[in-house]
């Protein structure tokens, strides 16, 4: 008995971490952590969001109990093996690392806040966040100083910062603001790569080479969109990523294209700062003493018999400053898609309008971009927080909304049938008529092609 409350105790205390402040994030640093933490909690406490949140911990916890007892049977002789292995791979990759390249990560730090504070000079000195009572997509700094940011509920926000403005999100706005940087960045590279609205990488050595330094004037850019931006600039995307977030707002880092330099930069780079390394994984590599990308190194060998190939490898190549040098372009895509956060909704001709909607913004998206594909995927929120993700494939090729939209809401037909099961169960036991309530839809399509080739 009291072994099973000293465990639930454990889990309420690893959630607190799990959904207090994160002050890895900018503009949370030096805030009252303990404060926040408390109000969250008790804001959250008996919601769906706290029991999908606590149920979450618990796999994490299972998944780390696991695995330190595969730790506890690795023989020595397995161990030293693994060395010889993982040292091996690591000589591979050192005689592959390329420095030849600038690789520049533009990050447009809450930019859809950005872009209402431009439209609306009222909320500049105001607190404010994107999004609905359910979800945020961002907040501007003057709300991270009261530990709101994004993809926290809304209603949890305006506990911690009750003056807070959350406005609807307006996408149009966010895609035209977005063509006018990308029509900026394709004087530097004309081939960069998108990885959202406010996103990307650009391969920058030849405009380095032919014409002058970067930036040339960022002015250029706050002129034509009334926003600001950081970078980062390093021999790959994975630094570049890392640096963006040095000195936001509106700042700048760059690593020098040396091996030192780099090496310098990694030492002492807290694992959460990659992306790629998430809450679940963090707390993974913690509980085998790994906080650094220096530990993750030492730790490879290890590393190698408790994670997959693709896992280990992975961690190897950060801990050893390395990453990708090529940007995939457009004609490479393997997948696009739309995404809404939206209020509680329960009729199902409302889910399938909403659906209909996106279906069409995608197909929109596909026709410009001259793109097919054969797989449409749609991902789903209920209320209780819980993520489904559901795919259909077909034979041929499809781009047109009607298409797309044929596939999406037979299955989100589905979805909906089983849900209805479910929430007439739930109706019996817990007094509730609520029927499917969405958070958000993912439609992709891929792999991608491109039409008339």
């Amino acid at each position: 008995m009291d072994s099973t409350k000293e465990k639930n105790d454990s889990c309420k205390d690893d959630l607190l971490l799990r959904m207090g402040l994160n002050d890895n994030k900018a503009g949370m640093e030096g805030l009252d952590k303990e404060k926040i933490n408390k109000i969250i909690m008790e804001a959250t406490k008996g919601s769906r969001f706290y029991e999908n949140e606590l149920k979450k911990e618990k796999q994490v916890n299972q998944r780390i109990e696991t695995m330190m007892q595969q730790k506890a049977q690795i023989t020595s002789q397995q161990l030293r093996k693994a060395q010889l292995q993982v040292n091996k791979c690591a000589m591979e990759l050192e005689q592959s690392r390329d420095l030849n390249n600038t690789i520049v990560h533009i990050d447009m730090d809450a930019f859809y806040a950005a872009v209402e504070m431009r439209d609306n000079p009222e909320l500049k000195d105001k607190p404010i966040a994107v999004g609905s009572s359910s979800m945020l997509s961002t907040s501007n700094y003057r709300a991270r100083r009261f530990g709101v940011r994004a993809a926290m509920p809304g209603f949890i926000a305006k506990k911690l910062c009750p003056q807070l403005t959350i406005v609807p999100p307006n996408f149009d706005k966010y895609r035209a603001v977005s063509r006018e940087v990308k029509e900026i960045l394709a004087d530097y590279d004309p081939n960069f790569m998108a990885m959202s609205l406010d996103e990307a990488y650009l391969n920058i050595t030849t405009h380095l080479q032919e014409r002058q330094n970067w930036p040339e004037d960022k002015r250029k850019y706050f002129i034509k969109t009334g926003t600001s931006l950081e970078n980062g600039i390093a021999p790959n995307t994975m630094l570049a990523k890392v640096c963006s977030d040095k000195n936001k707002p509106n700042g700048q880092y760059q690593i020098l294209p040396n091996r030192q330099a780099v090496m310098d930069f990694i030492k002492d780079l807290p694992i959460r700062k990659v992306s790629g390394i998430g809450k679940v994984t963090e707390k993974m590599l913690k509980a085998l003493g790994i906080i650094t990308c220096t530990e993750l190194y030492q730790q490879r060998a290890l590393l190698s018999l408790l994670f997959s190939e693709t896992s280990w490898r992975y961690f190897l190549q950060i801990s050893m400053g390395l990453g990708s040098t090529h940007l995939t372009r457009d004609g490479e895509r393997k997948s696009m898609s739309v995404e809404r956060t939206f209020s509680e909704i329960s009729k199902a001709e409302e889910q399938y309008s909403l659906c209909q909607e996106l279906c069409s913004e995608l197909a929109q998206d596909l026709q410009k971009e001259g793109l097919k594909g054969r797989t449409v995927t749609i991902k789903l929120k209920n209320v209780n927080f819980e993520v489904k993700t559901r795919a259909s494939t077909v034979s041929s090729a499809v781009s047109t909304a009607e298409e797309i939209f044929a596939l999406a809401k037979e299955l989100l037909r589905t979805e909906i049938d089983v849900f209805g099961y479910l929430v007439f169960s739930m109706k019996k036991i817990r007094n509730t008529n609520k029927g499917v309530l969405l958070v958000s839809y993912r439609l992709e399509t891929q792999p991608c092609q491109a039409l008339g080739v």
